[in-house]
């Protein structure tokens, strides 16, 4: 990592590329911390309620931690603010062990403006910019240097002090072997890292293999690892991933874990719909229930045909629609639309239709929340984005299921996990202690792929090419699609474009839909590998599934 990043840094050195060039802020825990401090401080001067007194019993409790593990849990209910309290453990840990910098590992992409947006207000001196402190990092934007030596200035190098990435991107980076990846691994020895939401980070047969880096990084790089959630399985704990168990300490006391626990289930009431809902049964369903209300489904295709169809029937100002079928400036404007109309008391009748993208991280409350059938965590999750500080005296969230047919598609991932929620309702057993019970039987009806022995397999014969075509977060290939016309301009004409505005412009569609949208390559004109034009319909409500 450390010759390949050199080498490659020279030759950026010698055609004058000034962001290979920039020399990295130092990250200065202490002086941050106390920055942290200030801002968790005036949040709670603003707030005093129940909510609020248990926020601030988290944060201190993470920030004055014992340091002596160098791997941890914080099992936090949804809404007790780990995005603040966690950064202040990483940063005491940071300058107790003088590490350099500082990870936040996120499931999904939308959630990072949210993260960044805290951090940058926090963390960043008056006299520093807050985009060389605080970089955010979305979908996987690499590309093969070898065949692509055009595209090298859109790799991200973590050169900051404080990095917010996807889960994709940093264990993929754990598992790779190709120089655009490769070249940033040296960047995370003596760092402070957090895994965010881990129940979601990956699929179950990568935990075996990641759980065996997590400890070398703990053990060997001098790391410093949280694993964080608001519903969190602990899988160290079973022997399909960990053997023998393990037990980890936790940084939030039983104390307050047991405060939390009574707290949330004064919050939410969870209800389950027996029968199986068609299109039109589904909203017929939804318009009886409190608004605002946020219906969250399990396939890109369900989420916009269902958007579109409450549209249609009561129209769109009383849906909105969020995906990864939109490009992340959309995602990111309808997020902030959402807030907006949440902050409006009398702006009550609408639905967010919205994938798992929304599940986890994002700091909004409805009132009513449907969670198609997925898993306990999943529905554990919806419940954090809704009466997220009991403004209501009362607040449901339904888990209800799809009759599935050519528009509103299933997704076979979460046959297992679906039944063993269904069980759990009739065991009356829907609570986040409950979580790792889950997690085992699904283990146990579904067993564990046998592609967890083929990667540690890999890994002990040292055949890193194998296991980088095995650990893959997502289990599919995606190509990146360019949706903005004007951006398809510029790289058609060969200007240089950063690597913001590929991201924002962009989309990520499986590899085998590229001959169904009819995807154009751009390495014909550019020399790009990865780099395809959108030439269907796109607009902003639906996104490409328009």
């Amino acid at each position: 990592s450390c010759l390949v990043d050199a080498d490659h840094f020279d030759t950026a050195r010698n055609y004058r590329d000034p962001v290979a060039s920039q020399t990295p802020l130092p990250l200065l825990a202490e002086g941050r911390l106390k920055l942290l401090d200030k801002y968790v401080a005036e949040l709670g001067r603003r707030r005093e309620d129940e909510r609020t007194k248990l926020r601030t019993a988290v944060y201190g409790q993470c920030r004055d931690a014992d340091l002596s593990a160098g791997m941890v849990a914080c099992d936090s209910p949804v809404g007790s603010g780990k995005t603040t309290a966690i950064m202040a453990h990483l940063l005491q840990a940071a300058a107790a062990k003088k590490l350099r910098r500082v990870f936040v590992v996120l499931p999904f992409t939308n959630i990072i403006d949210q993260s960044v947006d805290v951090y940058r207000k926090s963390l960043v001196n008056a006299d520093e910019a807050a985009d060389e402190v605080v970089v955010a990092h979305y979908h996987k934007a690499e590309f093969d240097d070898v065949n692509n030596p055009s595209a090298r200035p859109y790799s991200f190098l973590w050169h900051a002090p404080v990095v917010v990435t996807t889960a994709v991107q940093f264990f993929e980076t754990l598992a790779a072997r190709r120089p655009s990846s490769v070249r940033k691994l040296h960047q995370v020895a003596g760092s402070a890292i957090f895994i965010d939401e881990a129940h979601t980070a990956l699929p179950a047969h990568l935990w075996p293999q990641a759980w065996k880096w997590l400890q070398e990084l703990q053990r060997e790089w001098n790391c410093h690892i949280v694993l964080g959630s608001g519903s969190l399985y602990r899988f160290w704990e079973l022997p399909d991933f960990v053997d023998p168990p393990q037990t980890l300490p936790s940084i939030v006391t039983d104390t307050v874990q047991q405060n939390s626990a009574d707290h949330e289930r004064s919050r939410i009431t969870f209800r389950s719909h027996s029968l199986p809902l068609d299109l039109d049964g589904l909203v017929k369903f939804v318009k009886k229930t409190k608004g605002p209300r946020l219906l969250i489904v399990n396939t890109v295709q369900s989420a916009a045909a269902i958007a579109r169809f409450l549209g249609e029937t009561f129209g769109g100002e009383h849906v909105k629609h969020l995906s990864t079928a939109l490009i992340p400036s959309d995602r990111k404007a309808t997020l902030e639309l959402v807030k907006l109309r949440l902050r409006q008391p009398t702006d009550v009748d609408w639905t967010l239709v919205a994938t798992s993208c929304v599940e986890a991280g994002v700091d909004f409350s409805f009132r009513t929340g449907i969670r198609e059938r997925c898993s306990l965590t999943s529905l554990l999750q919806t419940s954090g984005r809704v009466n997220r500080s009991n403004e209501h005296e009362e607040a449901d969230v339904w888990d209800i299921q799809l009759r599935h047919d050519h528009l509103l598609r299933p997704h076979p991932a979460f046959d297992a996990s679906a039944r063993v929620l269904n069980e759990l309702f009739v065991e009356n057993k829907v609570s986040p202690d409950f979580c790792t019970e889950a997690l085992r039987r699904e283990i146990r009806q579904e067993g564990m792929p046998k592609k967890k022995e083929d990667i540690l397999k890999a890994e002990r014969n040292a055949n890193f090419p194998e296991v980088e075509k095995l650990f893959r977060v997502i289990d599919s290939e995606t190509v990146t699609a360019i949706v903005d016309g004007e951006l398809i301009r510029r790289l058609e004409a060969y200007e240089r474009i950063t690597r913001a505005e590929l991201q924002l412009a962009s989309v990520q569609i499986w590899h085998t839909k590229e001959q169904e949208f009819g995807l154009e390559r751009l390495d014909r004109i550019g020399g790009y590998d990865d780099l395809r034009k959108w030439i269907l319909p796109y607009d902003r409500f639906l996104g490409y599934m328009a």
